[in-house]
């Protein structure tokens, strides 16, 4: 299936992306992407290291006449998001991505296509493994960990680095060269709760919310779009004084918006025709707002194959459907500096509820640091109204916009001369690592470009063949553009 992938062009880049997407890599298990990533430079015969944390460091030395010119970091990031579609039979730690063709995108077959950040390790790959680029001195930063805390920008150390100038190739519009981004904090609610016997006669029903699009739940939160969890729990609100939750289980990753929940639940037979009139009702207003957004939205309710014996107590069922009613999710503020960009937002990713224990896991981010605050006080604050413990973790910084960088000036004027159009010169909102990176580094001038990659995080995901030819043309320039040294 893959063979149609290394016949595009650029094939230096699509064949080390398809050699790439071989290689399970899921965040926080990154150990066979790390040895073939140093197997990788050690076959090139150039200097490989691996860090205390596990990030790849590659060095190749200028090309003749490039040696004035001051030294550049190409960074990208290993791991990838593993999302798949329910009916799809994948298994993300022993199996490659399966791609195809679709006209100008390629695409996975019902999974993410890991093209976030795979395409920008196999455009450094390319470079690396090339003979004709002119280009300075070298160093590829493969960091691990990106999508699930950073840790490996976090953990990289200072005085590792060489180069004055970092590219890093994790900007998903081709047109869109990144100068910012927000930063980041995990919020984590837990609790637990007594469980009580099922009143009888009940009936055992399953509730599903599926088919929604789901997405980045940085650069997708702007859009609106469904999230299984804020609409679950409007239908068990609704219907609350006739269902008993005996479990409930949607999203999967922070950074995801979940694009599917189920619950459990126990309804008094005598009481099941008001509850599907409760449920209905709301069901039918959901789908009725969302019509525009979420065509593919799906709202069951059937029959349960088990008998549910233990459900969640009234009063504990109550608070935890008010604390995630009133739980913040999406846009919380706009910039008021940069136009159409979130300044601050939240995704309530995965909540589960199962055998007396509650967990909620949210992504909170903002280019603000007090405004990421105020946002997490307040999602703190619901929780533990509830009788749940908060705990933050994972915080990481954003990257403050520097509008006189030199190596923007190369970019926009390169990206103009190439394409005949100006380039869009923004910060995002999604964790990028030059937020850390430049923490370690301040010295370093940074930039951030990429080619065309759509629906990231979900098994959407896709990616532009014509725009990654585009991109591989202004990788080249750029770097035969970089300015001298002094």
């Amino acid at each position: 299936m893959n063979e149609s992938i290394r016949n595009l062009e650029p094939k230096a880049v699509w064949n080390h992306f398809a050699d790439l997407n071989a290689v399970p890599r899921p965040s926080k298990d990154e150990a066979r992407v790390i040895a073939f990533m140093k197997a990788f430079g050690e076959k090139l015969g150039l200097e490989t290291i691996e860090d205390g944390v596990g990030n790849v460091i590659i060095r190749k030395p200028a090309t003749t006449c490039m040696e004035n010119r001051k030294p550049v970091v190409l960074q990208s990031h290993l791991d990838m998001v593993h999302q798949k579609n329910n009916d799809t039979d994948f298994d993300f730690q022993t199996q490659g991505i399966e791609m195809a063709v679709d006209g100008d995108w390629v695409r996975a077959k019902g999974t993410t296509l890991g093209a976030d950040n795979g395409l920008g390790v196999a455009t450094i790959m390319a470079v690396l493994d090339s003979t004709d680029i002119p280009h300075p001195s070298l160093e590829a930063l493969f960091t691990i960990d990106e999508e699930t805390g950073m840790t490996g920008a976090m953990g990289l150390q200072p005085n590792l680095l060489q180069g004055e100038i970092l590219l890093n190739l994790d900007t998903e519009e081709d047109d869109e060269i990144g100068v910012g981004c927000a930063g980041g904090i995990d919020i984590t609610a837990e609790g637990t709760y007594q469980t009580v016997s099922a009143q009888e006669p009940s009936e055992p029903l399953k509730i599903t919310v599926k088919g929604l699009q789901g997405g980045h739940s940085g650069m997708d939160i702007i859009k609106g779009l469904g999230n299984a969890n804020k609409l679950m729990n409007r239908l068990l609100y609704s219907a609350n004084d006739y269902v008993q939750i005996a479990s409930l289980s949607g999203g999967s990753l922070r950074n995801a918006i979940p694009r599917e929940s189920v619950a459990k639940v126990a309804v008094l037979s005598h009481k099941k025709e008001d509850f599907l009139r409760a449920l209905n009702t709301e069901k039918n207003a959901i789908l009725e707002e969302f019509q525009q957004l979420e065509p593919q939205l799906e709202i069951s309710v059937e029959s349960a194959s088990e008998h549910f014996d233990q459900v969640m107590e009234p009063k504990a069922q109550t608070r935890l459907l008010r604390a995630l009613y009133a739980a913040h999710n999406g846009v919380y503020r706009m910039s008021p500096a940069i136009a159409d960009l979130v300044e601050t937002s939240n995704n309530i990713a995965k909540v589960t509820v199962t055998t007396g224990k509650i967990e909620i896991l949210c992504l909170t981010r903002s280019s603000v640091e007090s405004s990421k605050q105020d946002l997490s006080n307040a999602l703190q604050s619901v929780f533990e109204l509830a009788g749940l413990s908060v705990t933050f973790s994972g915080a990481y910084p954003g990257w403050a916009p520097n509008m006189e960088s030199p190596i923007l000036k190369v970019l926009d004027s390169l990206y103009t001369e190439i394409n005949n159009e100006k380039a869009h010169v923004a910060a995002c909102h999604a964790g990028l690592e030059c937020g850390i990176l430049g923490q370690h580094y301040p010295e370093m001038d940074m930039i951030s470009f990429g080619p065309t990659i759509k629906g990231a995080h979900s098994p959407d995901e896709r990616a532009s063949i014509s725009s990654t030819q585009k991109f591989w043309k202004y990788v080249q320039a750029i770097l035969q553009h970089i300015p001298e040294k002094g």
